[in-house]
């Protein structure tokens, strides 16, 4: 961690010629990050599912971007969460610089955090955002009997989290053991797999991916899992950004007061 740390410090006080002044924002994770900077004033355009930037146009969504929405805002900073919703010919047509906000782990949120902010020249704010995570992780309680945790991303069909989710990170950083599905974000699963793996706690979540779920508890399929179920906000848990670790500390504290 603190090799890391020592990373960030140097990438942070390295020089740029690049500043951005008009972003758009196409992962929606990253809003976090570019509102704790401080730089909402900069952004310029945004998916209709961020919440934040109340002043910038509203560009589709992350799956179904506007290019001419967003070519004409005249950007010269994008930020992408892959090329599957937005390709490279796309890119291509617009003059701006490409950022991939695409973190997985805790660390690498902090990572891209210190990119984006030399980017965007807020290396000053930067140093007390990703300080201020650290802090964060310094209050977490050892917890002796770690839980076997799995993550229901949709009931219809059945997916759950896999390895390179950032809910995996969470769990295990929180002092849980993250059920690995697969080695992707999210995969296909069955009732049948999730009683043989024999989680002590069923974290399910509710939102735009899972709008109406009916409560694992009360599933037929589920009646001989001896678990705990634990129900969370899909916009809260599902991001990869600083609320990342505010989530670790929740868990965390559920998990104490759970083997106590």
């Amino acid at each position: 961690m603190s090799k890391l740390l020592a990373a960030l410090l140097l990438l942070l006080f390295s020089t740029s010629s690049f500043a951005a002044q008009r972003i758009v924002i196409l992962a929606p994770a990253a809003a976090d990050i570019i509102e704790k900077l401080d730089a909402s004033e900069m952004v310029v355009g945004k998916t209709r599912n961020v919440e934040e930037f109340p002043q910038a146009q509203k560009v589709g969504s992350h799956i179904r971007p506007n290019l001419e929405l967003i070519t004409a805002l005249d950007p010269d900073l994008l930020i992408i969460s892959s090329n599957k919703f937005f390709s490279q010919e796309m890119a291509k047509k617009i003059d701006a610089e490409l950022f991939y906000y695409t973190p997985e782990t805790l660390e690498e949120i902090l990572q891209q955090t210190s990119q984006l902010a030399q980017l965007i020249d807020r290396k000053d704010q930067a140093l007390k955002l990703i300080g201020a995570q650290w802090q964060k992780l310094k209050r977490l309680e050892p917890i002796k009997n770690k839980p076997k945790v799995i993550y229901e991303i949709t009931e219809v069909p059945l997916t759950v989290a896999g390895s390179k989710n950032i809910i995996a990170d969470i769990i295990k950083a929180a002092g849980g053991i993250f059920i690995n599905t697969g080695h992707r974000k999210m995969l296909r699963f069955n009732p049948e797999a999730i009683l043989a793996q024999k989680p002590n706690l069923y974290i399910w979540q509710v939102g735009p991916m899972n709008q109406a779920p009916s409560p694992p508890a009360e599933r037929g399929q589920y009646r001989l899992l001896q678990a705990d179920y634990l129900q969370v906000d899909q916009l809260q848990f599902s991001r990869a950004n600083t609320r990342s670790f505010d989530n670790v500390l929740e868990l965390n504290t559920y998990f104490h007061e759970r083997q106590n």
